[in-house]
């Protein structure tokens, strides 16, 4: 082999070969359309640095956002797969697989129990990249277990909304989870603790019209899209044109529906500084 085959070829490879960039190194922001890079997103929690918009987070990510560390995930009851058999262009067994392998998640909720600036709580996040965080069986047992175990650690329960409503693949059992997390949100409020909501992008269907507009003090997340029907849905009813910005935070909090918008960046500060409000006279007492 010549000095130029050994030496100089692989040197003049390396030169004008394509170094590989990874393609995630930057997002672009769904509203000013500007890029940011992934490091400086991360730190500000998905939103941007540039105008604010508070791009969709998953549900483990709102864990380590809003909890100390240090806090742990429980394992939620089991329920039947796919009890009614559905299936329309693939089963709802094959769906349920595919989104557990894409999330990591056994459903569309994670819980967990930790504690916020040191006030000890329990936490359901609903995970809207887990078919559209719908809520079927296991996401109502899920909210139950929440509940359960708030009253039996004494802690307030704090719940994330993000869902597009029922899961249509379990029919009326899906609907059954509606008076269910209703009778949960009445067990914790019987123990006399704090049942917190925080609703984020989007929030709609059976999910808002039952435990999601039933806490104590209703935060939302700037922007969010919060209601029952779409729009669309309700002008055709109405017959009406709707209002600019009906079924955003904004909106709901100039009406009365929520108590405050809180961004992201500030709502674990906020939810510790409620908590030691609705709790000082028990922390006195005891």
């Amino acid at each position: 082999m010549s000095w130029l085959t050994e030496v100089l070829r692989p040197k003049i490879r390396t030169l004008f070969s394509r170094s590989v960039v990874p393609d995630n190194l930057w997002h672009q922001c769904p509203s000013c359309q500007q890029m940011i890079f992934h490091r400086d997103l991360e730190a500000n929690l998905k939103v941007c640095t540039l105008c604010g918009f508070h791009m969709r987070a998953t549900a483990p990510e709102r864990l380590a956002y809003t909890l100390d560390e240090g806090f742990t995930r429980i394992e939620l009851p089991k329920v039947p797969l796919d009890p009614l058999r559905f299936r329309d262009t693939k089963r709802y067994t094959d769906r349920l697989r595919d989104a557990r392998e894409k999330t990591h998640m056994e459903d569309a909720l994670l819980v967990a129990h930790g504690s916020i600036l040191n006030h000890r709580v329990v936490v359901a996040v609903m995970a809207f990249e887990f078919m559209g965080g719908s809520m079927g069986a296991g996401v109502g047992e899920g909210i139950v277990a929440a509940a359960r175990l708030a009253v039996l650690q004494d802690a307030p329960l704090i719940v994330f909304t993000a869902s597009g409503g029922a899961r249509m693949q379990e029919g009326a059992i899906s609907l059954m989870q509606m008076p269910r997390t209703v009778i949960a949100t009445r067990l914790v409020k019987e123990a006399g603790l704090p049942f917190i909501v925080v609703l984020t992008d989007p929030t709609t269907g059976g999910v808002t019209a039952s435990f999601a507009m039933l806490g104590d003090i209703q935060i939302a997340e700037p922007g969010a899209l919060i209601g029952f029907a779409g729009a669309r849905v309700i002008e055709q009813t109405v017959r009406e044109k709707l209002p600019e910005g009906f079924q955003r935070a904004e909106y709901l909090l100039e009406h009365g529906i929520l108590d405050m918008v809180v961004k992201r960046t500030e709502l674990a500060a906020t939810l510790a500084r409620i908590i030691g409000l609705l709790r000082v006279k028990e922390l006195e007492a005891a």
